[in-house]
């Protein structure tokens, strides 16, 4: 043993020793950070040895660079300062994240409040006992030193030697970088999540990221002036389509549940798998929905999205714009850009408070700032529900029926109106999930393809949670004055598999083209308006971008005078020129042009020798959606709206908006309210209506909350929030 430590005493005494010594430290305390701090929902022994090898590479490369010093007293200043510099890079996010659930971003370096809130007066708050590990070497070096039991090396390392540890670290980086590819393809150009970024590659790595991400908005953001709103100002106005006075104001004051249909595409709607003799109908509810004379139906309703997908889907429902040709806005521009969102709006101007429930990690797609941004004054994230099993979730997170009952809990001491939004995610790719009670038993589709085989057995369960929900807010009493959106996010099968979907949709797959790809990018869009007898299917050819106008037209506020891209559906001046996010890709009635080809809509025929006129109206549907997205990217690369003041709306001070403690803030306000309180629990009787979600899996999987028992407290709704788990997961 004595040996050993005598071995060990010399090497630390040389350069390139100290150097390793230092990393080897880093690599433990990160390691530390992984597992005792941070939720990097590590799934798979893969991601564990992403885990285990990504703090090495960056933590050599930065550290090492004290080895190109030759003075030995600046060498030993420098590695030192380098090592301390990463660490506190490392410990400054262990205590940011025990706050936010999230890591440090430049963007929130920048943004002095939202530091000193994370890192100032909360640090000591946030200190636990366990952190002294973090600091023992701190105590061990200087104990060493002081016993004078490391020596200092006199000897230079050569710059060759010292350039070869630099190619090393770059080396080791390149291999990490690819096999982070491999788990999570896309995984920097589309930024998913801080989570996973840090989880492939280590903190390190992540802050250069970070700060290319806000270099790169910053760029854009300061090249803009208010000059810039001129053009955009100009364009609203011309392409402003009226509201429909059959329809302008009909649920006006009423609640907004927006459900938001993960992966699901229109041609679910009414559709019937075959299997074994036997016809099964997929989502009989949701196709109900579709004929009632309470539903506005549109049939040829497009999704809008690109790399963002989900993301993206969601910025272009609540803010009228879309999002980037690259990566998500969400992730680049969220949590910074000023916007004028669909709760901001509603909450400004009608008093709706505001809320999102979703079974995923609060930092995914980076939700938690972005929220904030566009009004929401509460988030639900995963911390809030049920903590995750194998028999109430899959890798994706918690199966819808688990969410929305689990969300009862929150929604019914929302003050009304509200304005709130309901994510699911069971029927997300690879569309396995682990389905118990009334779910067990729908057929499996007969391809070569597994993804395609299970995407009627999830969307089967999507439509029974969508049921099930819809049961409690008509036994509640809520359904009547509501008004509830539903919609599909994105496609859920992809191009590459479409051609083995082909015979289950009667098409054949050796000549599926290019407009068969364009045609499956619709996604159900269904307004359901409670007690309305004029519903109907609407055959008018829409995106993604149009369903906010047309929300707040029924809800009878003009949307004139918000920087919204999109028009009115309804509204007999609606622009029919579907802009896709791809340049040069575009749907209307008369033509689409996608992957390069045009074909006529109704047909599908290919326009190989188009004719003079044809040119010219391709080109003119072209420009349409071209100059469409172009406005849009002004407006979210340039951060314009915090020019802007026609809205009227006042500027949201996101200091005051925190998630962490979201039923609290209810119960608060709730109290304060008294019997002026709107909540669906003082409207109960001061009663929880938790047991009133009926879902027969979910009595299945917890009869003891069924048994007869006295009303849900308070205390032990807050007892639920504390004891759950966050569990990060993907979109």
């Amino acid at each position: 043993m004595n040996t050993f430590f005598k071995n060990l005493n010399r090497f630390v005494s040389t350069r390139f020793g100290l150097v390793l010594t230092l990393v080897f430290l880093i690599w433990f305390k990160t390691l530390l950070a992984y597992f005792f701090v941070f939720d990097l929902d590590l799934g798979g022994v893969y991601q564990h040895v992403l885990a285990f090898i990504n703090p090495v590479a960056t933590s050599l490369f930065f550290i090492g660079l004290a080895l190109y010093i030759k003075n030995t007293k600046a060498f030993y200043i420098t590695s030192w300062l380098l090592y301390i510099l990463v660490f506190a890079w490392l410990f400054s996010n262990v205590i940011y994240y025990r706050e936010f659930s999230d890591f440090i971003t430049v963007n929130t370096m920048l943004a002095s409040s939202s530091v000193s809130a994370g890192l100032g007066e909360a640090a000591l708050k946030l200190f636990r006992f366990i952190d002294l590990v973090f600091f023992f070497d701190f105590f061990l070096f200087g104990y060493l030193m002081f016993k004078k039991k490391i020596s200092f090396d006199q000897r230079p390392f050569d710059k060759r030697s010292s350039f070869a540890v630099t190619a090393l670290s770059v080396m080791m980086f390149s291999v990490n970088l690819f096999l982070a590819e491999i788990d999570r393809p896309e995984l920097l150009s589309r930024g998913f999540s801080n989570t996973y970024i840090v989880r492939a590659l280590g903190p390190n790595a992540f802050l250069v990221y970070s700060a290319n991400q806000t270099y790169s908005a910053s760029q854009d953001r300061a090249g803009a002036t208010e000059e810039d709103l001129i053009p955009v100002e100009a364009y609203v106005s011309e392409n402003y389509a009226k509201p429909n006075s059959e329809y302008y104001g009909i649920a006006k004051g009423r609640n907004v549940i927006y459900m938001h249909l993960e992966s699901f595409q229109q041609f679910l709607i009414d559709y019937r798998l075959e299997s074994d003799g036997q016809s099964y109908e997929v989502t009989p509810f949701l196709n109900s929905l579709y004929h009632s004379n309470e539903t506005l139906a549109f049939s040829n309703f497009f999704n809008q999205v690109k790399a963002g997908k989900t993301s993206d889907s969601e910025t272009l429902l609540d803010t009228g714009l879309f999002g980037l040709s690259q990566g998500s806005f969400m992730v680049t521009y969220g949590g910074t850009n000023t916007q004028a969102a669909a709760p901001n709006i509603l909450s400004q101007l009608e008093g709706y408070s505001s809320a999102v429930f979703h079974g995923n990690a609060g930092s995914f797609w980076n939700r938690n700032q972005t929220y904030k941004q566009w009004g929401y004054d509460y988030f639900f994230d995963a911390s809030y529900f049920s903590k995750q099993t194998e028999e109430n979730s899959f890798q994706y997170g918690l199966n819808d029926k688990i969410m929305f009952k689990d969300s009862i809990e929150y929604l019914e001491h929302l003050q009304q109106p509200f304005y709130t939004k309901f994510i699911t995610v069971s029927n997300h790719y690879p569309y396995t999930t682990s389905l118990v009670g009334d779910e067990v038993g729908f057929p499996l589709a007969k391809t070569e393809d597994e993804t395609i085989n299970g995407y009627f057995a999830t969307a089967n369960y999507l439509d029974s949670a969508v049921k099930a929900f819809f049961d409690y807010l008509k036994a509640t009493g809520v359904y009547e004055n509501s008004i509830i959106v539903l919609y599909g996010d994105h496609y859920g099968i992809s191009n590459s598999r479409n051609p083995d979907l082909a015979p289950l949709l009667g098409k054949n797959s050796e000549t599926w083209s290019g407009y068969d790809n364009a045609m499956l990018q619709r996604v159900p869009y269904m307004v359901v308006i409670p007690g309305m007898t004029k519903g109907k299917i609407i055959d008018t050819y829409s995106g993604q971008v149009d369903a906010l106008p047309t929300l707040l037209h029924l809800l009878g506020i003009d949307s004139s005078k918000y920087l919204q891209v999109g028009q009115d559906i309804l509204s007999p001046d609606h622009n029919q020129v579907v802009a896709l996010r791809t340049s040069g890709y575009f749907i209307t009635p008369t033509y689409t042009s996608y992957g390069g080809r045009n074909y006529y809509t109704e047909t599908g025929e290919e326009i190989t020798v188009p004719d003079e006129s044809t040119t010219a109206a391709l080109q003119l549907a072209r420009d349409t959606a071209a100059l469409q997205l172009k406005i849009s990217d002004a407006i979210q690369t340039g951060d314009l709206l915090r020019f802007y003041k026609g809205s009227g709306l006042k500027k949201i001070d996101i200091s005051e908006i925190s998630y962490l403690n979201s039923l609290k803030q209810e119960l608060a306000r709730e109290k304060e309210l008294g019997d002026a309180s709107t909540s669906i629990y003082t409207k109960n009787g001061n009663k929880s209506t938790v047991d009133l979600f009926n879902s027969p899996s979910y009595r299945a999987l917890h009869p003891e909350q069924f048994e007869p028992q006295t009303t849900t407290s308070t205390s032990s709704s807050e007892e639920t929030t504390a004891s759950s788990t966050t569990v990060p997961t993907t979109e």
